[in-house]
Formats: structure tokens, sequence, C-alpha cells
């Protein structure tokens, strides 16, 4: 697979797919990756349901290789995934990428005035938006489209392609949300504490178990490995009050609990037919890893790999997690075997 020149065109900033090696990440995020990006993005919103979703589409130099959709995941944005996207753009990839309704720039529910608090009224409603913006933004793309997806967002490009005719050829779903981790307590009572404040008609409030957005997360205690990559979007993030989310209603709550059994029910994931790559952390704590293996079994093409050294933020691993598992997503959207 051709990647990125290594020569006097990258500078010793880059690695051969267009990743920023660690040394003064920050810098060259800002002075070098940020502004190709915007050379090469358009903004644009999408309507649905009376939502405004916001979105980006990047197109590289050249004739494009084709397009990748990405679905972030929960309290996440577009902007998260600038290095991730400039490497596909460096590689000959065109990039679709959205932020999910209640995240980001796009709409929250009327009422919310906590930027941070991250609520949806039903799951399904991440579903239809992704069709919504597939129908608009990705049908003109050029092709084959592939897919890359991350934790939630693995949830609602599941469901999707469950329900859906299927756009993709190839879909890679990062550390997917098929359960989440709830510490151990078991789903009847998280659920049984969601419905409570949801009955009295408190549904948007924000659960217990978190607290409004005060300042930059702590990194030992974070979905992330790579402290350099950590640190430069924890800036970023402290920037714009849209970039805060943090934490779920208890209608988000109660929302994520349900998602398991629907992903899961019978005869669905075979529906899926496309090739179906699964990473997953090998230190994970967010959601259930068994769950994931469920999720492939059901697979007709699908495939799970663990990522020794990283926790659930794969993608925001240290260059020696980051660059060889990365490889190994190019590899398998460009069609070639591992």
């Amino acid at each position: 697979m051709a990647g990125f020149s290594q020569g006097t065109e990258n500078g010793g900033l880059f690695n051969e797919d267009g990743l920023v090696l660690s040394d003064n990440y920050s810098r060259v995020m800002d002075t070098q990756v940020i502004p190709f990006l915007h050379r090469h993005r358009t903004d644009f919103s999408v309507n649905r349901g009376g939502v405004s979703l916001f979105a980006s589409r990047f197109v590289p130099e050249g004739t494009p290789r084709g397009t990748v959709m990405i679905v972030h995941g929960f309290t996440e944005n577009i902007e998260k995934y600038a290095e991730i996207i400039h490497s596909l753009l460096r590689t000959g990839w065109c990039v679709l990428a959205y932020d999910q309704r209640g995240h980001g720039r796009s709409g929250r529910k009327s009422g919310i005035q906590d930027l941070s608090l991250t609520h949806v009224d039903r799951f399904e409603d991440y579903v239809e938006d992704m069709k919504a913006v597939i129908a608009d933004a990705l049908a003109p793309m050029p092709g084959p489209k592939m897919l890359l997806c991350h934790s939630m967002g693995g949830a609602v490009s599941a469901m999707f392609l469950e329900n859906e005719r299927c756009p993709f050829e190839r879909a890679v779903f990062m550390s997917p949300m098929i359960a989440p981790n709830l510490g151990g307590a078991p789903a009847s009572l998280v659920k049984a504490v969601c419905l409570v404040p949801i009955a009295l008609g408190l549904g948007q409030r924000r659960a217990f178990i978190s607290r409004p957005y005060t300042g930059p997360e702590d990194f030992d205690t974070s979905c992330a490995t790579g402290l350099e990559r950590f640190s430069w979007y924890e800036t970023l993030r402290g920037t714009a009050a849209e970039f805060t989310n943090n934490g779920p209603s208890y209608r988000w709550a109660l929302e994520a609990i349900n998602v398991t059994k629907k992903l899961l029910a019978p005869g669905l994931l075979e529906k899926i037919t496309i090739p179906v790559r699964v990473f997953g952390a090998e230190n994970e704590s967010s959601v259930i890893p068994s769950a994931q293996e469920t999720f492939v079994s059901h697979l007709k093409n699908g495939s799970l790999e663990r990522i020794p050294g990283s926790k659930h933020e794969i993608y925001r691993s240290p260059d020696s997690v980051l660059f060889p598992w990365w490889r190994r997503v190019l590899s398998f959207l460009a069609g070639e075997t591992a």
C-alpha cells in the first residue's frame, strides 16, 4: 500500500502513513495538521428530525481511492479524529465525518443548557441520523465507500447495517460498544435507577454518576494511553463549550443499556455480509469485551483482534502501539491481505 512519503515532504514529523510522531506532537498538530485539514475541508449541515447535524467533507489532492465515513463515539466529535483524518487524506482517501446529535457542534434537544451533558431520547435517533447523513452527504462521494466507527458509533453503525441497505464495502469497528461496562453493577439495577427519574419527567437530567465539565480530564483514568495525543485534544476541548461532552443523561444511560439486546437480537447480525474487522483494546474498561466476541461470532465475514498495550481509545495510543495497528487498518480498508 502506497503511504505518505517520509522524505523531505514531511520533515521527519510524520510516519509513512501521515500519523504524527510524538516528538513535538502538539506543535505539529497545530502548525501542520490542522492547516492542512482546513485546506481540504468543507463544513456543512444535514437536517434530520428538526436537529441540525454538523458535518465535514475532506477531499485529498489527486484522484481519491474512495471514501471513509467516520462515526465517532460517546462524548466525542469530529475534531478528536484530526490525526486519523490527516492520515486518511495523505493516503488518498476522502473522508466524511459528522458530530452525532447532542455532541460537538450538532444540535441538542431544546431545554438542555449544559453543553457537556450528552442526551438522546432514543438510540434509534442516532441510527436515523446516520441514515440521513449517508443519503445526503455520502451518496455523491466517490467509491468504494468504507466505514470507520468507534465505541458508541460502533453500536449505531451495527444497528444501521442490520436494518438498512449497506452502502459500504468494508467496515472497521474500534472498541465497539456492544454492551457498556456498568462497573459490575447488575443491568437490572442500573435500569431501575434510570427509570425512576425518567418516570418523573427528568430523563434529560444528568445521571448521578457524572458532573458538569470543569476542566481537563485526568490522563491516568482516561481511555487513552498516548499522553501527547491526550494532552493536545484536552487543550482543544477547553476552547469551546460544544466540545466538552463528558457525561450522560438518565435517558442516554438507559438507551445504552438497552442497545445490547437490540444489537444481538436473533438473526440480525447475520444480515451483515461485508468484511468487518473489529479491534478491541487489551485493557478495556468502558465496554464489555465478551460482548464484542459475541458480536463477531454472528457475523458472516468478521474477525476480532485485541491490541496489546491499548485502552478503549486505541487511536490515542503511543506511537509504538498506534503506528502498527493503524497500518493494519489501512491495509484492511484497501482490501489487502493481512
